[in-house]
């Protein structure tokens, strides 16, 4: 991905909210010189201190995780926020742009087959989604009918890829006049829109303002 030094983040922390915050990724091989895509969520885990996995599945029947049990290296990419910016908040002439968030992580997949392993990759997906529920109310694994999870398992193949490669864009107007990046945010908080909301608020963040204004 083009990443202009000035939309750069330089922090992980910022980036693997990104990540955790827009779960569904876009996962990304090449098969044979043709690119394949599936969309998934995925877990981001730190198995050792300062090393990362990314945790998800796909069905079975799709030929995708074929793929992927070749190992070759697949590209997982975040969509965060995104929005249209008018040259109309501009004081001085320009052309139209976008402010977004993105990351691109690469990393070699492993096939997670094996039924223990399988079964806590899952029991970590769910947990991912479901632990902000009350105990007594929360979907788990542990709690469905063993013969009915086994039956489910079947149907889909487990994976990971090792965070071995980051790319993150960070468009938010860094590149712009302070009175131009700050009525950006003014127009855009009037905005309906919630991607709009959220490229504002990212904007206000130290991260939106951090790089020099030209």
């Amino acid at each position: 991905m083009y990443v202009p030094s000035h939309f750069r983040p330089d922090s992980w922390p910022e980036i693997r909210k990104i990540v955790e915050d827009n779960s569904f990724a876009t996962i990304v091989s090449c098969d044979a010189g043709r690119p394949v895509a599936t969309h998934a969520p995925l877990r981001l885990i730190e198995p050792a201190a300062g090393t990362f996995l990314l945790q998800g599945h796909m069905a079975r029947a799709n030929p995708h995780w074929r793929v992927l049990e070749a190992e070759q290296k697949s590209l997982a990419i975040f969509a965060g926020p995104h929005t249209y910016v008018s040259p109309r908040w501009y004081k001085q002439l320009n052309v139209p742009t976008w402010n977004y968030i993105a990351v691109h992580i690469y990393g070699k997949p492993r096939l997670v087959t094996e039924s223990d392993e399988l079964r806590g990759l899952l029991t970590g997906l769910v947990h991912r989604y479901e632990g902000h529920v009350e105990a007594e109310r929360r979907y788990t694994v542990e709690g469905l009918p063993p013969d009915y999870l086994d039956t489910q398992m079947r149907g889909i193949v487990g994976f990971e890829i090792s965070v071995d490669e980051v790319q993150a864009s960070f468009k938010l107007s860094q590149n712009r006049t302070q009175e131009d990046h700050d009525n950006v945010i003014v127009e855009l908080r009037k905005s309906d829109d919630q991607d709009a909301q959220r490229i504002a608020q990212a904007m206000s963040c130290p991260y939106g303002t951090r790089s020099k204004h030209g």
